[in-house]
């Protein structure tokens, strides 16, 4: 076990290509955007002001962890109600440093010019800066050649090449994030990614190589796609799902109370979970979303058992 504790496409246009789309082929409608700048390394995130007081929390860790958020436009979205979640319930000293349309080749160190990420905003980099106890990776799979760091590897062109790269990018992150954590390298929690509208099989197998990497090296792994899903079927896509009790106690999460079910995506995006528009300038999610509280109280309950040593 490492770490400080025991841890165990959208089918929108042209405004979601810096979004982590997943599309068979190449991504249409106009040039995708740039990524946007993420939370600075230390910066705080200011919590929002209306944020409901969950009930029954588990007992906060003893110590405050120290995580890291990293990931893509999902990541992008989440990382205000996922800061605010982390402060609240373990205390946590939280930085997150996300960028759309990337996938984890971005995040290597060496990579350069072909990356959307800066060198210093690398998870090796920010590792050794931040020093945390906890790694979050969030990544949908970048499946449609965005990112130039993928060389162009597509799921809809090479499947199993895809997957092939996607692991050997997988491992070589992790290797670095722990070696930058010297003798005390952090947990990694791996997030698993909710249903796929385009590819379900293609979420399942990159799934699977979290839960493999994670099985392997003792990190724990937040299934928070398991949130986002109906109960019948974990890898069915749903636009809608019934509220939970939750939800209908606090005004503005059960977004259609008369019918008992709240939305987890627009019906012009069917990838992300925040329900303000895209944007040309990818940014936190700015109103009460469903599907992106459900995903960040996941992983926040991950992270507090890992805090807590209960893996």
């Amino acid at each position: 076990m490492r770490g400080r504790w025991v841890a165990g496409w959208t089918l929108a246009g042209a405004m979601l290509l810096g979004g982590c789309g997943d599309p068979t082929g190449e991504p249409t409608g106009g040039p995708p955007r740039p990524p946007a700048a993420p939370v600075a390394p230390g910066t705080s995130v200011t919590p929002e002001a209306s944020a409901p007081t969950r009930q029954q929390a588990p007992a906060a860790p003893a110590r405050p962890p120290v995580v890291l958020y990293l990931g893509d436009s999902l990541a992008m979205e989440n990382q205000r109600v996922l800061g605010r979640e982390l402060r609240r319930d373990l205390r946590a000293d939280y930085t997150s440093a996300p960028y759309s349309g990337t996938t984890l080749c971005d995040y290597l160190e060496g990579t350069g010019e072909r990356s959307l990420v800066p060198d210093a905003d690398k998870a090796a980099a920010l590792v050794r800066s931040v020093r945390p106890d906890v790694v979050v990776l969030q990544f949908w799979g970048n499946a449609w050649g965005y990112t130039p760091c993928m060389d162009g590897i597509t799921y809809g062109a090479a499947p199993q090449r895809y997957l092939e790269r996607y692991t050997a990018d997988a491992r070589r992150l992790a290797g670095q994030i722990t070696d930058a954590g010297g003798q005390s390298p952090p947990a990694i929690v791996w997030v698993l990614q909710g249903p796929d509208p385009i590819t379900p099989e293609r979420v399942r197998k990159v799934n699977a190589v979290y839960e493999e990497l994670a099985a392997v090296s003792g990190d724990p792994v937040a299934d928070a796609g398991r949130a986002v899903s109906p109960a019948s079927g974990r890898y069915t896509w749903a636009r809608f799902l019934p509220c939970t009790a939750w939800e209908r106690a606090h005004s503005g999460y059960c977004t259609e109370p008369g019918r008992d079910r709240t939305a987890l995506h627009r019906d012009d995006d069917h990838l992300h979970f925040c329900l303000a528009p895209t944007t040309s300038t990818p940014k936190p999610c700015p109103v009460r979303s469903p599907g992106v509280l459900r995903i960040a109280r996941e992983i926040t309950r991950v992270v507090g058992a890992a805090a807590r040593g209960g893996g």
